[in-house]
């Protein structure tokens, strides 16, 4: 997904994941647009600072699909099954709060 087609999803309502589903996009109240790891809050923006490049790839972030998240909400893998089991920003990432 692009950053445009991220934003346009979450403002929509939909839930935004990425790499895996343990990783939610969201908004906050001041209009940030943050990856949270829902197990223990840790957050990080979107973007670069600058908000031009992705704080993953394109291809990592996809919506849930309603159906699967009833069925299977511990499900920790990406549609495609290349799920991955690090924070964002790799082995030095620090929880920064929850954000939410």
């Amino acid at each position: 997904m692009t950053l445009d087609e991220i934003k346009a999803a979450v403002d929509a309502g939909q839930t935004v994941h990425w790499a895996n589903t343990g990783y939610v996009v969201h908004k906050d109240r001041l209009g940030q647009y943050l990856i949270t790891y829902v197990p223990n809050g840790s957050c990080i923006g979107l973007t670069d600072r600058g908000g031009h490049r992705l704080n993953g790839k394109e291809t990592e972030f996809f919506v849930a699909q309603s159906k699967d998240a009833a069925e299977n909400p511990g499900n920790q893998s990406r549609p495609d099954g290349q799920g991955r089991g690090v924070a964002p920003g790799g082995a030095g990432a620090f929880p920064l709060g929850r954000q939410l």
